[in-house]
């Protein structure tokens, strides 16, 4: 009996030893200096998803967590907006149905007309194969001005260009779960929007 007691007490010691494996991979550092690796945590990759240290996939990542995070910041806006009231004029399709008689959130799905829903794909696809690209190859990754647009972007210094990019970074993260948890208290039937 007193065996098992003190090799139970040493297994629960043991779990608060410095673990043998402290170091982090060559391939996890190589991200280290990356944009969006901030203190406290550092570059944070918990499903190994680049632990090969492949930068073309790192690339690819990031794009899409850019793109991923700019449609989010939109669509929590967008549900805000809706949910203070205010549509836009007119009519949604030829039948008369008003934008005003469309539901906020998930039940626009099924209140929205066929020829609304083809308009809204429409409009995707046209932002997705035309917009949204990154054409020219820009000066960084999810650069998508195509050398069109600037709104004085070449003006900044390198500092604070790194900056913005990072300030974006960070947003679109928190809007992605800001919309998620948007569509999840929904569901719940429990609404984050405050009453006034």
């Amino acid at each position: 009996m007193r065996t098992v007691v003190i090799s139970a007490i040493l297994s629960c010691v043991a779990a608060f030893a410095p673990s043998k494996h402290a170091s982090r991979s060559t391939a996890m550092k190589a991200f280290e200096g990356e944009l969006g690796a901030q203190p406290p945590i550092g570059f944070y990759d918990p499903l190994g998803l680049v632990a090969d240290g492949d930068q073309e996939r790192f690339d690819r990542l990031r794009y899409v967590e850019l793109k991923h995070g700019r449609v989010s910041m939109l669509a929590v806006v967008g549900y805000l907006v809706q949910e203070a009231g205010i549509r836009l004029p007119g009519n949604i399709d030829l039948s008369g149905t008003s934008f005003a008689e469309i539901p906020n959130g998930f039940a626009a799905l099924s209140k929205i007309p066929g020829p609304g829903t083809i308009q809204l794909v429409a409009l995707i696809g046209l932002l997705e194969l035309g917009v949204m690209k990154d054409i020219t190859g820009g000066e960084f990754v999810g650069d998508f001005r195509n050398d069109y647009i600037d709104y004085g972007w070449d003006t900044f210094d390198e500092e604070t260009k790194l900056r913005k990019r990072g300030i974006e970074l960070n947003q679109g993260r928190a809007a992605m779960m800001g919309i998620l948890a948007l569509m999840v208290h929904e569901k719940m039937g429990v609404s984050l929007i405050p009453t006034i």
